[in-house]
């Protein structure tokens, strides 16, 4: 996910998208630990994603 695309998101889209994003890093994370994963670096794509998302989430708070 682009940070302009980010941008473009409310507050409230933002804010559900994190919560999407560690609910799918838990349950990524538990898989990984079962069996692991054909891809494991989508458990550091996640991570960056919801860091992004929390980034642009104070830059928008703090410019209000």
């Amino acid at each position: 996910m682009k940070i302009a695309e980010i941008k473009e998101m409310t507050n409230k889209e933002i804010e559900e998208r994190i919560e999407t994003e560690k609910s799918l890093l838990s349950e990524l994370e538990l898989n990984h630990v079962v069996s692991p994963l054909e891809n494991p670096m989508k458990i550091r794509h996640t991570r960056r994603n919801i860091a992004r998302l929390l980034t642009v989430l104070s830059q928008k708070q703090v410019n209000e």
